[in-house]
């Protein structure tokens, strides 16, 4: 699959319908941190990541974000614009920084209405998000941190195909909905049974099998979910690291 065509909707398109868009889609590298929307606001633009993993966050009333669903190669953001809406319902920043193509909000709905195999794409795409979604609030709700925060990592790993990434620690703690210290003792833990590494902020993963079997099953639900995306790991003998940098 070439670069430009590292994004799950966009590559199951035919290959004529494919050359026919790329002009309305823009290459463009987001930073991590970058707000690509904010709630409430209206979605200028639609994101088809390829090598970047962006999280959607619901913010309650004293500030306090929560993640409810992480979008990468497997889908897109801008689902919403899809079914009719204009205004973001969720706060969208970018987790893992890399690559993406971008597609105006008046190109996308044109598109939509003019491509039927388009439309079917993203309505499917549509439907794993809300499942994602309805998922994650359960593991949530019902989990242990630990659990959870193994499988934030491997849906994040998965997302990037990539074992290194960075991410501050509120950040990890406001994905999560615990505080901080609950995160460093989860990472702590899985250090003492050897399933990563964790120094001055670095986790290693050093065994990726035992980190899904620290996973809750909501991990695996996900994964066969997304197919093909699911269930990365790095070739044989290589340990990735996940670097989870604090900003101070």
């Amino acid at each position: 699959m070439s670069m430009l065509a590292a994004n799950n909707v966009l590559a199951c398109l035919p290959r004529r319908l494919y050359q026919e868009l790329l002009p309305a889609l823009a290459p463009v590298t987001l930073d991590f941190g970058q707000l690509l929307y904010c709630e409430g606001e209206r979605m200028k633009d639609v994101y088809f990541p390829q090598s970047c993993v962006i999280s959607l966050l619901v913010v309650v009333d004293d500030g306090t974000a929560l993640e409810v669903a992480l979008v990468g190669r497997d889908g897109l953001l801008g689902v919403p614009l899809a079914l009719g809406a204009e205004l973001s319902p969720v706060r969208a920043l970018v987790q893992g920084a890399g690559a993406a193509l971008r597609m105006s909000r008046i190109a996308f709905r044109d598109a939509l209405q003019e491509h039927p195999p388009l439309r079917e794409a993203v309505y499917k795409y549509a439907g794993l998000l809300m499942a994602q979604i309805g998922q994650t609030a359960a593991c949530n709700r019902f989990h242990r941190v630990n659990a959870r925060l193994a499988r934030w990592l491997l849906m994040t790993r998965d997302r990037l195909r990539s074992s290194e990434f960075r991410v501050t620690q509120e950040f990890l703690s406001a994905m999560l909905g615990v505080r901080r210290v609950g995160v460093s003792e989860a990472a702590s833990s899985f250090q003492h049974q050897h399933l990563i590494e964790y120094s001055r902020g670095v986790i290693t993963i050093l065994d990726h099998a035992g980190l899904e079997l620290a996973c809750c099953t909501c991990y695996a639900v996900d994964a066969a979910r997304a197919g093909a995306m699911a269930t990365w790991r790095p070739s044989s003998g290589f340990a990735g690291s996940l670097a989870l940098k604090s900003v101070q």
